[in-house]
């Protein structure tokens, strides 16, 4: 197996929730990469009756949609998720997928390409006129699905199981990623996460990053890049950490975006 090119010194930036980078950390050592983590946000698991009971009621829909493993493991601490359920569940990636059958769920549908768009091609969402539909999610973020849903005739419940709490990047870390040697490739797999970082950059740390790349892990978030000022930018073939990870040293290699 012929091993990947080796770049010394170079930094792979991540947007992970915070406690969140172990994984990307994993997949970006045997490349070289050094993983910095620069948490946006923190993710909060709900744990009120009133969340707990609507749940376990909604998970009886016809259709169930999980719309990340963070809301995977939050409804967990709510409900079990291993007993039998009488409609279809779903998963909007891999991720969720494994995430889900952790737990216990069985009869998981997933889509190849792992993003919303990916998701809503699935037969099963098709035709939902008449049918009961759950969203197991948080605020924000996601919101074609829902829209979606509702549009093709789903009676849609929508169950936030955790929220995503901004958070403000530490001055000793702003330091550490001044200090972090070039090239960084930032992983990019939250269009929130993105704003959040870049709304609290000071110049010199916001024009340093423009100058670098980009991993995207859909069409979507490439677009969303270039938006915001990113003019080489990658798209990787998913959302996952090797995945993501793969494409950032692809992107220093070879110095190819899109």
């Amino acid at each position: 197996m012929k091993r990947p090119a080796h770049v010394p010194e170079w930094t792979l930036l991540s947007l992970r929730p915070r406690g969140q980078h172990a994984a990307l950390r994993r997949a970006a050592a045997p490349l070289g990469a050094q993983v910095l983590g620069l948490s946006p946000w923190a993710l909060v698991a709900q744990r009120d009756d009133a969340t707990r009971a609507a749940l376990a009621q909604a998970l009886g829909n016809d259709r169930v949609v999980f719309s990340s493993p963070a809301a995977v493991h939050a409804a967990a601490r709510l409900v079990p998720l291993d007993a039998p359920h009488p409609g279809t569940w779903l998963a909007v990636g891999a991720g969720t997928a494994a995430a889900l059958r952790a737990h216990g769920a069985t009869d998981i549908q997933a889509p190849q390409r792992m993003d919303s768009e990916g998701l809503l091609d699935l037969p099963a969402l098709a035709q939902l006129q008449g049918l009961r539909a759950a969203l197991v999610t948080a605020p924000g973020g996601r919101g074609i699905i829902a829209q979606t849903l509702q549009d093709r005739g789903a009676k849609l419940q929508r169950l936030d199981v955790y929220r995503r709490q901004p958070l403000r990047l530490p001055p000793r870390q702003l330091q550490r990623l001044r200090r972090q040697p070039f090239p960084w490739v930032l992983a990019l797999s939250s269009a929130e996460a993105l704003g959040l970082l870049l709304e609290q950059l000071p110049e010199d740390l916001l024009a340093r990053l423009h100058s670098q790349q980009v991993v995207a892990a859909s069409p979507r978030l490439v677009a969303l890049a270039h938006e915001a000022g990113f003019a080489r930018v990658r798209l990787a073939d998913g959302p996952m950490p090797a995945q993501l990870a793969t494409a950032a040293h692809a992107a220093i290699t070879t110095g190819a975006g899109c």
